[in-house]
């Protein structure tokens, strides 16, 4: 990506549907603002994505990665988007390992193909502190939270963990039959989660083998959300709902994941990158001006 005085270059990528404009700032500075993640998220006025993407130089690591969702919010990871910034760099560099710098540590990806990519998405955390819940858990494979009447509820005991953002996972017979675009944002939302949640429902298939539809915080509905297909894959396997010792396949509206959880407890993470095309934006308003 090259840059000028007057414009800032930009990609436009998806991983699995889970869609991005990846704005360069490694060769000149750029602070974009909520306001402005909005105006370029928004889809009906500008480019149109889930998330924002600003990569900037890192000391320690091959780039650094800021996230905005599409409310302007700034979050501290995203899967779909670590694999789609590290085919990214290995188009550019001819490197097949990557290192990308992110609020919630540093990640490793590992790059065989655009349609295989590698992430190392850290350890997941299980303490409701660490979560954060608004009061403790002793048990955070399922929390008391429930959606509908006390004796016939629509949605309860989810299991909750941050895999770099906080996600609540409940379990259902059919996830195609939960209207998630209503309860999603009043369970986002929930007092228990002061920083707001990733609101998952997630059916089991076979022993390898998950269903999920999430609502992203931030960005609502999406068709993949890469932390979600984490979160729930250890989720079911804390449960003991699939097998621990074996990849596990995530299937998400946009297509699959495929989640391992290493004996050192380690989240690895393995999918495909697109590149949809590339352009620049103008540095006054952030007005796409070429477009390729």
């Amino acid at each position: 990506m090259t840059t000028s005085a007057r414009t800032i270059p930009f990609v436009k990528m998806n991983g699995l549907g889970n869609d991005f404009v990846v704005v360069d700032a490694r060769g000149t500075p750029v602070r974009i603002e909520a306001e402005e993640a909005r105006h370029l998220a928004d889809r009906s006025s500008s480019l149109g994505c889930d998330q924002v993407i600003v990569l900037e130089p890192s000391r320690h690591a091959d780039v650094r990665m800021r996230i905005l969702n599409a409310d302007g919010s700034e979050v501290s990871a995203c899967g779909n988007a670590t694999r789609c910034i590290a085919w990214l760099l290995a188009e550019e560099t001819g490197s097949r390992q990557i290192t990308i710098d992110t609020d919630a540590g540093e990640l490793e990806a590992s790059v065989t193909s655009v349609d295989r990519i590698t992430v190392d998405m850290g350890r997941p955390r299980f303490g409701w502190a660490d979560i954060p819940l608004a009061e403790p858990f002793h048990d955070t494979r399922a929390i008391e939270l429930q959606v509908g009447p006390i004796d016939n509820p629509v949605l309860h005991s989810p299991s909750v963990v941050n895999v770099g953002n906080p996600h609540a996972i409940f379990w259902v017979e059919d996830v195609d039959t939960i209207d998630l675009g209503r309860v999603g944002p009043l369970l986002e939302n929930h007092p228990i989660f002061p920083e707001r949640a990733n609101i998952s429902i997630a059916q089991i298939l076979s022993r390898t083998h998950l269903k999920i539809r999430t609502w992203e915080r931030g960005a609502g509905l999406t068709r993949a959300c890469g932390t979600a297909a984490c979160a729930a894959a250890v989720s079911a396997m804390r449960k003991k709902l699939v097998d621990r010792d074996t990849e596990v396949t995530v299937s998400l509206p946009g297509g699959d994941l495929v989640i391992a959880w290493t004996p050192d407890d380690h989240i690895m993470m393995t999918g495909p990158a697109e590149t949809e095309f590339r352009g620049a934006l103008s540095r006054d308003g952030l007005r796409p001006v070429t477009v390729a």
